[in-house]
């Protein structure tokens, strides 16, 4: 993973070094120019004027996708378990959802990078693209479909342009900005682990989202911050758990302090976690919207909310505009291995879960469990989900996560799912 932001400005480049956790006073002394420059350099990297995906329409011989505007290209590649065909759109804005018919039986949309659009058909039977073509005027892409038997080649890509004359400019980076930022510190101070003085009892890492100067989400019904309301749940959860006596459980923060996103799960990677379960309460434009969800990696968000609060979330290391969880391509819109497929199936088989013991204690929302990009859930070899407790935003979730009663209910909801995953993980062996 690269760690750096660079900034290039007329003929010098300026570089600054800054560590992860140990930020000193002086860093929150940055002059606004500086500041300025940075919000100008990466507002120069995102696309302007990029074609929105306007229309889809698929089948089980044809795909046809129209765009607002003119794309740079776009290229094809198929994977399989589950079997689906996905296309970048360079140059592309991702709407929502599409039609689905025949072989095909749902479309989802998502910004893979700033400059990419990403759609993926998920198929009822393996399929692949056998050719396909941009129109004359350079702003649909229809493509050609052939359902097979037996399992459809993957990773192979297909490239489509447009007309020359028709062909988007790629962007322009007016400057190129450096801060190198190094990698997660392993000095990291690992967490005592609460419990069972056993080994081979299961150990799951409980994070609370936020903290430090990062408040998270602040209410406007009683000027609750997400980073208090997270760590008071992360410690019911870990005494419901330690209780019960069933599983280990350790804490990434006992305290108002701050971490970067990979030392979140980094810490329950060196700990040889079995389950990570990252801590958080919403915020929402809408104050009627509440209730549970739980969040598990995929390398396209389930749907255009979903694709919005990973971006927000994901970008929780900024201090005084330095964005310090390296917001670039390699980190912000990595597409998942193959071979962590098997990490994110018990991670969604735990969020089923997390719902079904769940909803009997606390409300949830509909359509409970969505896919996102989130940061914390890109540990390779740990189950990984993202529990957003509820909306600050709404008053009754806001008062609900913040009483003793409430907290009790969520962290009893918690724990019977983990203590259930785990017994059911046994039962396989």
């Amino acid at each position: 993973m690269l760690n750096d932001l660079f900034i290039t400005i007329a003929a010098g480049t300026y570089h600054m070094n800054f560590d992860w956790t140990d930020m000193t006073a002086s860093m929150h002394k940055v002059g606004m120019s500086l500041v300025s420059l940075l919000a100008a350099s990466v507002l120069a990297t995102q696309p302007a004027d990029a074609a929105g995906i306007k229309r889809i329409d698929s089948g089980s011989t044809e795909i046809f996708v129209a765009f607002d505007g003119l794309v740079e290209g776009a290229s094809t590649f198929t994977l399989a378990g589950p079997d689906r065909i996905a296309i970048d759109v360079r140059g592309g804005q991702a709407g929502r959802g599409g039609r689905a018919s025949g072989i095909v039986k749902a479309v989802r949309q998502g910004q893979f990078d700033p400059q990419t659009a990403r759609i993926v058909f998920d198929l009822k039977q393996p399929a692949i693209v056998t050719g396909g073509q941009f129109s004359a005027d350079g702003k649909s892409l229809r493509l050609k479909l052939k359902p097979v038997s037996g399992v459809a080649g993957t990773g192979v890509r297909k490239n489509f342009l447009p007309p020359a004359q028709f062909r988007a400019e790629p962007p322009k980076n007016t400057y190129s900005v450096k801060v190198p930022l190094g990698r997660p510190k392993d000095s990291v101070k690992l967490p005592k682990i609460s419990g069972p003085d056993d080994p081979e009892r299961p150990l799951v890492v409980i994070d609370a989202g936020h903290g430090g100067h990062d408040p998270g989400a602040i209410s406007p019904h009683g000027n609750q911050r997400e980073k208090d309301v997270t760590l008071a749940i992360a410690k019911a959860i870990r005494d419901r758990l330690v209780d019960s006596g069933r599983v280990r459980v350790a804490l990434t923060r006992e305290t108002d302090k701050f971490l970067v996103l990979e030392e979140r799960y980094g810490i329950a990677r060196r700990l040889g976690a079995d389950l990570f379960i990252s801590l958080h309460a919403d915020a929402a434009g809408n104050e009627e919207a509440s209730g549970a969800t739980v969040y598990t990696l995929s390398e396209v968000a389930s749907d255009r909310e979903a694709s919005k609060l990973a971006a927000r979330e994901n970008k929780s290391n900024i201090i005084n505009g330095v964005n310090l969880g390296g917001a670039n391509r390699e980190v912000s819109s990595i597409l998942i291995d193959l071979t962590q497929r098997e990490t994110m199936n018990v991670s969604a088989d735990f969020a089923k879960l997390l719902h079904r013991e769940g909803r009997r204690k606390m409300p949830f929302r509909n359509n409970p469990h969505r896919f996102a990009s989130f940061v914390v859930l890109k540990a390779p070899d740990t189950p990984s989900v993202l529990f957003e407790a509820g909306y600050l935003t709404n008053r009754n979730d806001a008062a609900f996560l913040s009483s003793l009663d409430g907290r009790a209910r969520v962290a009893d909801g918690v724990a019977t799912a983990i203590e259930t995953h785990f017994a059911r993980k046994l039962a396989q062996r």
